[in-house]
């Protein structure tokens, strides 16, 4: 089975980034790309009915009038996710990656990824999408709920692609955060990267031995990586490490350890993907 990558593009600002990034993984892994764009529910279901108080003969005419403008909608909403693909293909074949396919889908986006979920490496997706509230500082909605059911590892694309060079690994214990590791460990995307593995709290006996497995796991898939200890609160610490270093790139968790699991995401997790200026790739 061909390995591949699928990427989520839309009509956002985002959807560049995530062409770019997803030829960046695939350039580095050979991964195959898959480029989905999805039709939602909302999009073919704007309907209302205007003719309760209109009489017989008029209702009939408005009716059917109603039924075509929605069928020429229909059509035009499809015309345009198949130029957004059109448009996306050309960014990634511009890059020099060979194989390529689009696929365009009706129906719910967490429905969609779930059932293209068993045959990908990896998930990649803009922050946003077009309907995010930017004012706000929102994240995308289909976003969480994309993270809350995949299986596989979710690339989060930042608002513009910049090269990749150093890569941050937040490490908390968890068993998420080992799947993290794992993740780099086993990836041929990390090769060559310059990777360090990070923990926010005290220099305890717990806190060096589990970056010390880390280190080891890591070390033993040919990667070379240096362990930082960081005080203060995870949700503000790594961000500001982050930004200082600077790195490139997070990989983490999106569950904390001592998160609750019915909870979308961890909250250390949602503040990193608002407020890092670059891609994070959460592991469940």
């Amino acid at each position: 089975m061909t390995q591949k990558i699928v990427a989520l593009v839309d009509g956002s600002i985002y959807a560049q980034s995530v062409c770019d990034h997803a030829a960046w993984v695939a350039g580095r892994t050979g991964w195959a790309v898959e480029l989905l764009h999805i039709l939602g529910r909302r999009e073919g279901a704007e309907k209302a009915d205007y003719s309760g108080s209109i009489a017989l003969g008029a209702r009939s005419a408005l009716l059917e009038e109603l039924a075509e403008l929605d069928a020429q909608r229909a059509k035009l909403v499809a015309h345009r996710g198949r130029a957004i693909l059109e448009d996306a293909r050309a960014v990634i074949d511009r890059a020099g990656i060979n194989e390529i396919a689009t696929r365009l889908r009706h129906g719910d986006i967490v429905d969609t990824v779930a059932e293209l979920d068993a045959t990908a490496e990896m998930i990649l997706i803009g922050k946003r999408g077009e309907a995010a509230d930017f004012a706000k500082g929102h994240l995308g909605s289909n976003l969480e709920r994309i993270v809350r059911t995949s299986t596989r590892p979710v690339f989060v694309a930042s608002r513009a692609f910049r090269p990749i060079e150093r890569v941050l690994v937040a490490y908390d214990g968890g068993a998420s955060a080992m799947r993290a590791v794992d993740h780099v460990a086993r990836t041929a995307l990390y090769a060559g990267l310059h990777v360090t593995v990070a923990t926010v709290g005290s220099e305890s006996d717990a806190t060096l031995k589990g970056l010390a497995d880390a280190q080891a796991m890591l070390a033993a898939a040919g990667i070379t990586v240096e362990t930082q200890v960081i005080a203060g609160q995870p949700e503000t610490a790594l961000g500001k490490l982050v930004e200082e270093a600077p790195f490139d790139m997070v990989v983490m968790g999106a569950y904390g350890h001592s998160r609750i699991r019915s909870m979308i995401i961890g909250s250390t997790t949602t503040e990193m993907i608002r407020s890092c200026k670059v891609p994070i790739v959460l592991t469940r």
